[in-house]
C-alpha cells in the first residue's frame, strides 16, 4: 500500500467508495450517491484552497482517501482548525488503510499552520470512535440526533487532535490576532 496525492486517474475510486459508503454506513449523513463531477468538484475546491486529497493505493487500485477542509470556514476566527474526512473500500477496512491516510493528514496541516484537526463521527460507530482515540483524538461533544438516515435519528460526535502543543504560546503562520 501506498499513500500519495490524489491524480485525475483516482477519481473514479473516490467515488466509488464514497458512494459505497452513503449507501451502506452513517459515516457520511447523506442519502444520496453523488455524481462523478460532483467528486470532481469536491477535489478541485480542495486543491484551489492548498488542502490536499490523499489515497490509498494498492497496485493501481484506490482503496481509501483522506482529506481536510475548513472548519466553520465562514467565520476566520477558526483559521487554524481543519475537519478531516477518511472512507476505505470496504474491502480494505481494518487493515491499518484509515490510519495511515489520517496520519499522513497530520503533518500537511502542520506544515499549514493548523493547530487542530476534528473529526465528526457518528456515536453509534464504536469502530471509528475507537480508531479515533488511538490516533490521539478525543472526543469533545456529542449532539443528539442531529442526523436521520435508515429510518432513524443519528447522533454525531465530534472528536479533536491538537496538531502542535495544546495552548501553544506562539501563533501558527498566517496568525494574526
Amino acid at each position: 500500500m501506498q499513500v500519495r496525492d490524489a491524480t485525475a486517474a483516482d477519481l473514479d475510486g473516490i467515488l466509488t467508495i464514497y458512494n459505497e459508503v452513503v449507501a451502506n454506513t452513517t459515516a457520511i449523513y447523506a442519502i444520496a450517491p453523488v455524481t462523478r463531477e460532483d467528486r470532481a468538484q469536491w477535489v478541485a475546491t480542495r486543491e484551489r484552497a492548498g488542502y490536499p486529497v490523499l489515497v490509498a493505493v494498492d497496485g493501481a487500485q484506490v482503496i481509501g482517501f483522506s482529506s481536510f477542509g475548513d472548519w466553520r470556514g465562514q467565520w476566520n476566527g477558526y483559521r487554524f482548525t481543519v475537519e478531516h474526512s477518511v472512507h476505505v473500500r470496504a474491502d480494505c477496512r481494518g487493515r491499518g488503510v484509515g490510519s495511515a491516510l489520517i496520519q499522513s493528514l497530520f503533518p500537511r496541516a502542520l506544515a499549514m499552520g493548523k493547530h487542530v484537526m476534528i473529526g465528526g463521527i457518528d456515536a453509534a460507530n464504536s469502530a471509528s470512535l475507537r480508531f479515533h482515540a488511538r490516533l490521539g483524538f478525543t472526543k469533545v461533544a456529542e449532539f443528539p440526533e442531529v442526523g436521520h438516515k435508515f429510518g432513524r435519528w443519528l447522533d454525531l460526535v465530534f472528536m479533536q487532535r491538537f496538531l502542535d502543543e495544546r495552548g501553544a504560546s506562539r501563533l501558527p503562520s498566517g496568525g494574526g490576532s
